[in-house]
């Protein structure tokens, strides 16, 4: 053994446990099956060394990295690592050149990893592409964002994705197993014992996180005593040790799928879930004010006037927001989120402005009508402002029939009350004037603005 064998020895049982035992083929890969299963396109991509140029995204600790270890083992192109946080376009610059000759003089391609590949600027972006258009470098991206949201369209459009899922508990499980059994990266020629519980506390607290796990165990081996019988076991005291609490990863992505849910629970009628997901936005840290503007958005939106008090209970609990501030505040808008939850629903207001809006913008205005118009300026007598104007107070009821809407709005009636709540007494007391409660608006095919079709989705 020479020197530098032994220092390459030595630095891997220096390594971090995670990084020890990191697979280094598809056969020792644990999870991600809908995607590196057995039959499976990436899976035949890489195992054929034809994968095209790809972007990895998902959570931390589920493959993303680890696969492309792989793939730089098993190909026989080149493969090149950059990190989009310390990379800039000199750097790119210079494996692109690299590449043109290696595939020039050899015809051997160019593999490209970007770790945190969310990170690039579009001039980095820009600066990559007429090499991935020309196959030059195959590009690999690797990114715990959504790159639909978090990455320039250019560079998406010329990749296919690859969305790497969180690891089940039992796959979590098996990594930890996997990793107190062997005997060359792991703790195979050790005495390692994990009571089940221990292992089922810090597979369920990392949270489908490999690396959290392996970390977790590393830690509780390190610093638990041998007994006896020379075993370090490891009990679940020992594991709550080892392993905090999960952070919840909070980005821009998962803003708006959590953001999404939570509005979709509201809709839903799930006060529940709704609950759950405003819980875990506000444990990650989300401003509590976009939370509220969307139950205030929703009390209109989803509920209207069936219950006109969810407004009011919105509206109040981002009034107690400002006022007392959180984490008293929590309780003000949980019961606004429970008041929405839990009302009858309708759409009937948003379908009403949608209604008037669209009429607005087929254009062609007409003067006021003579009735309707301002009154409060002396001389309107000589124009004829307000003649022939009826006085709601001055019939029975309140009420008098008479010509309000614009001459030209041509799609009315556009509020329609529903049958739930207080809709429902709404449409009686319009039935009793003489009023449309119900009447198709639209010819079957038609979506009229768009709106409540974006709503179904």
């Amino acid at each position: 053994m020479d020197l530098f064998t032994y220092d390459r020895s030595q630095n891997q049982k220096l390594a971090p446990l995670a990084d020890r035992m990191r697979p280094r083929t598809l056969q020792e890969f644990i999870g991600q099956e809908a995607i590196v299963g057995p039959g499976r396109l990436l899976r035949r991509a890489i195992e054929a060394d034809r994968l095209t140029s790809s972007i990895f995204w998902g959570p931390p600790g589920t493959g993303k990295t680890t696969l492309a270890s792989i793939i730089a083992n098993q190909t026989r192109s080149e493969f090149v690592k950059l990190n989009a946080v310390t990379s800039g376009v000199a750097d790119v610059r210079e494996v692109i050149k690299a590449a043109e000759s290696r595939l020039s003089m050899y015809g051997r391609p160019t593999y490209l990893l970007l770790d945190e590949c969310h990170r690039w600027s579009k001039a980095q972006s820009d600066s990559i592409l007429p090499a991935i258009e020309a196959g030059t470098i195959r590009f690999i991206g690797s990114t715990t964002e959504n790159p639909m949201i978090a990455m320039t369209p250019a560079i998406v459009s010329r990749c296919r994705l690859f969305r790497f899922e969180a690891l089940t508990k039992d796959e979590v499980k098996r990594a930890v197993r996997a990793a107190i059994a062997d005997p060359e990266r792991g703790y195979g020629r050790q005495k390692v014992a994990i009571e089940e519980d221990a292992l089922e506390h810090i597979a369920s607290v990392a949270n489908g996180d490999v690396r959290a796990a392996l970390n977790a165990l590393e830690l509780a081996v390190l610093t638990t005593p041998m007994d006896a019988d020379g075993v370090s076991r490891i009990t679940l005291a020992i594991a709550e040790e080892s392993i905090q609490k999960p952070v919840l990863r909070f980005d821009e992505s998962m803003l708006y799928d959590m953001l999404s849910a939570f509005c979709k629970s509201l809709r839903g009628s799930d006060s529940d879930a709704a609950l759950a997901w405003f819980a875990r936005m506000t444990y990650a840290g989300m401003d509590p004010r976009i939370i509220v503007r969307r139950v205030i958005a929703h009390a209109s939106e989803d509920v209207g006037l069936a219950n006109p008090m969810a407004m009011l209970q919105a509206v109040a609990a981002a009034q107690a927001l400002e006022t007392i501030g959180m984490p008293e505040a929590r309780l003000s808008i949980s019961q606004a989120i429970i008041a929405v939850c839990e009302s009858p629903k309708s759409n009937s207001v948003v379908m009403a402005i949608d209604r008037a809006t669209e009429d607005a913008q087929k254009g062609g205005f007409q003067p006021v009508p003579i009735h309707l118009r301002d009154t409060h300026y002396k001389g309107h007598e000589k124009l004829n402002a307000g003649e022939g104007y009826l006085y709601a107070h001055d019939f029975p009821g309140h009420y008098v029939k008479q010509v309000y809407a614009p001459l030209e709005a041509s799609g009315m009636p556009y509020y329609l009350p529903s049958e739930e709540g207080f809709e429902r007494e709404i449409r009686k007391i319009r039935a009793a004037r003489g009023m449309v409660n119900d009447a198709p608006r639209h010819t079957e095919g038609e979506s009229g603005t768009g709106r409540k079709d974006q709503q179904k989705q």
